[in-house]
């Protein structure tokens, strides 16, 4: 049973999808591990360190992937690796796969099995699987790091001899996984806070961190959430009610961190242009959600905006900002799974394909689109 760890193609991420404690576990199964050479160094891992664990390391991709059961990576492979990849093997990664069809596809015509780890069940048995909140949770983090980074001023409020530094009003909207980090980073660093959500769960989660929430509580947001936790799509009424409550209460924000995205749609608009220039010049706005469109107008993505003294970030990747820590969860989230589809008594990958953590996440398999979500508009397009 080989593991293949190549380097990620995209020169703009950092992490890697082993660490050398997940090396150890590997070998501990009874896996030869192969690591491509320099594929942790963004994050801080350098290949001696993968060696002591247990793994080789090879000199290119090629060597890396040849004849390799399993494939961990990051993100999806690209067109031009899949060549390289020996068809049936597992390819475990964040595929991203939403408006990327032709991609899957490609994975398909491939014949590699193909798990999207994000669409990972939000069951007990998985948590520790759960790539969307490892990374989701360090990304709230660095959103707060970020906007104290580019804010002009200090966060906490400061009594000094020469006068009194008020603290900072933050604002964030949005309180999943991301959201709630963000509250309790920006709660840390002294900013007085506010929340907001569409989810009645999250007024208590946000409260409990010592912010205020804010939104129109009435019928509609009592019945705003979904069975596995995520918000609905609202209605138009509703979203004015909201976009009025809220465009008063940004007026008198310093920092605003938008994070409301719905998986597999366009991020909705949360902030206008308007909203932007109402708030005072040195406010900070960061867009988590800039890669699916954005929360607020102006931003984009890869890019600081600066609008009249208002700055809009729209950083790209914003887990792998901090890389070595975005790595070693996501790491460890990837062990957790690949460990279930292997069989400890022989050492070789065996794959319960009836498992439902399998059925949620597999794409591809034997040279066909499998998953529902993809199946019917791809089906006349991939042979079967």
């Amino acid at each position: 049973m080989k593991i293949a760890v190549p380097a990620e193609i995209d020169g703009g991420e950092t992490r890697v999808a082993a660490t050398p404690d997940t090396v150890k576990k590997f070998v501990a199964l009874g896996a030869e591990v192969v690591v491509e050479r320099g594929a942790g160094l963004k994050s801080r891992i350098i290949d001696a360190d993968y060696e002591a664990a247990g793994a080789r390391i090879a000199d290119d991709a090629a060597a890396t992937l040849a004849d390799a059961d399993v494939v961990l990576k990051v993100r999806r492979p690209g067109a031009a690796e899949l060549p390289t990849y020996r068809r049936g093997a597992l390819v475990i990664a964040t595929m991203d796969p939403y408006g990327h069809e032709d991609a899957v596809a490609a994975m398909a015509e491939a014949g590699v099995s193909a798990f999207a780890m994000e669409f990972m069940p939000r069951i007990t048995r998985a948590q520790v699987m759960d790539v969307l909140s490892s990374q989701a949770n360090l990304a709230g983090y660095q959103a707060v790091i970020d906007a104290a980074a580019t804010y002009d001023r200090a966060l906490p409020m400061m009594m000094t001899a020469a006068g009194t530094v008020p603290a900072a009003r933050v604002f964030v909207m949005g309180a999943g996984v991301a959201g709630l980090q963000a509250i309790a980073t920006a709660r840390r660093l002294g900013a007085v806070v506010t929340a907001t959500d569409v989810r009645p769960a999250a007024k208590e989660q946000v409260e409990s961190l010592g912010a205020k929430f804010i939104a129109v509580e009435d019928e509609e947001f009592r019945q705003a959430e979904t069975a596995a936790g995520y918000a609905k799509p609202m209605s138009a009424e509703y979203q004015a009610k909201q976009a009025a409550l809220v465009a008063e209460h940004i007026k008198k924000q310093d920092i605003v961190i938008t994070t409301a995205l719905i998986p597999g749609r366009a991020a909705p608009r949360l902030v206008t242009a308007a909203m932007v220039a109402s708030m005072r010049p040195g406010a900070v706005l960061v867009d988590l959600a800039v890669e699916r469109g954005g929360n607020v107008e102006g931003s984009v993505a890869g890019e600081v905006v600066d609008i009249d003294g208002r700055r809009i970030v729209g950083y790209l990747n914003v887990a792998g900002r901090i890389p070595a820590t975005a790595s070693q969860l996501y790491a460890k989230n990837l062990a957790a799974f690949l460990e279930t589809m292997i069989d400890k008594a022989s050492k070789q990958v065996a794959v319960n394909w009836d498992d439902e953590l399998v059925k949620a996440t597999l794409l591809t398999r034997d040279g066909a689109i499998v998953h529902a979500a993809f199946k019917p508009k791809l089906a006349e397009t991939v042979p079967a």
